[in-house]
This record gives structure tokens, C-alpha cells and sequence, in this order.
């Protein structure tokens, strides 16, 4: 598969399966509702961030919140799709994570643009500790996150795109 239709199915598949998990839980489980799936260890509860990852400028106000956000997106977005341009067609793994990085920003920008605010539902804890709340997007963001450290870690040469992950 050639590289664009092999990132446009990534993106388009991280964007469609956050699109529906997150529509699916809107619709079927409360506002912050908890519903066990393994107990006392995984949990689908729904709430609504407004800020970024952990809850960052949660309480900011709109007016400064939600264009930083926007703007954070849209050069995100740029920037990744830059980077896509520059990877060669054989690095499929390296293509797979800045396009579930892309998918993961594509669909939190969406919630933000349709809300003001995203639709977290996935809840790990442990012993008293939990992670805060987080999506399919949040999830595609950090595998993808990884990946890429684990190329510029491993690969003979990264500034030129050296190695075939």
C-alpha cells in the first residue's frame, strides 16, 4: 500500500473508532457514571475534560482555553503532517505512529470544536491510584508517542529516516 491511502486509513480509522466510542458513551452512560468492566482495576467512566491532558487549564476561562487549544491543534496537526511528508513510504511503523498521533489530535479537535471540551471515558486504577480519565484519541497519541521515541532511540540514523522499522 502506498503511503498517503496507508496514512489516510490509520488517521481515518483512529478518528472514526474516538468518533464512536465517544458518541457511544455520551449516548448510553451518564454523565459521570462509572460502569465496572474489571473490577476494581478498569472502569468506563463518562466525564468531560475542558482542559488538555490531565486536565490542564481546566479552569481557565473560554475566552483563553479554547483558542489556545484550537491554535495548539491546528500547528500540532501542521507540524505532524509536515513530518508525515518527510518519512519514507518503507518506515511503516514510523508512519503508523505520527498518523495516530494525527488521528488522536483529529479527533479531540473535534470534540473541542463541537463542545468546547472532550469526552474522556477510559478509567484505570490500582490499590487506590487511578490515571486520570482518557479516550481512543488520548490512547492513539501515546502509542504513537512511543513509537517515535523508540525510532529516534533505535534507529541508525534518524535525521536522515536511516533505518526500515
Amino acid at each position: 500500500m502506498k503511503k498517503i491511502p496507508f496514512v489516510a486509513l490509520v488517521v481515518g480509522g483512529v478518528l472514526v473508532a474516538d468518533q464512536l466510542t465517544k458518541w457511544y458513551v455520551r449516548r448510553t452512560v451518564g454523565l459521570y457514571q462509572s460502569v465496572p468492566v474489571l473490577d476494581s482495576f478498569f472502569q468506563i467512566t463518562h466525564v468531560r475534560n475542558p482542559g488538555a491532558a490531565f486536565s490542564f487549564l481546566a479552569g481557565a476561562s473560554d475566552s483563553l482555553r479554547i483558542p489556545l487549544f484550537l491554535a495548539a491543534s491546528v500547528l500540532a496537526i501542521g507540524g505532524l503532517i509536515y513530518f508525515i511528508r518527510l518519512v519514507p513510504e518503507h518506515q511503516r511503523w514510523l508512519l503508523f505512529g505520527l498518523s495516530g498521533v494525527l488521528g488522536g489530535a483529529l479527533g479531540n479537535l473535534v470534540d473541542r470544536i463541537s463542545s468546547g471540551q472532550v469526552t474522556d471515558f477510559l478509567l484505570l486504577q490500582w490499590r487506590g491510584y487511578h490515571w486520570p480519565a482518557f479516550n481512543v484519541a488520548d490512547s492513539f497519541i501515546t502509542v504513537g508517542v512511543v513509537i517515535l521515541l523508540v525510532h529516534s532511540f533505535f534507529s541508525k540514523d534518524a535525521s536522515s529516516g536511516g533505518s526500515s522499522s
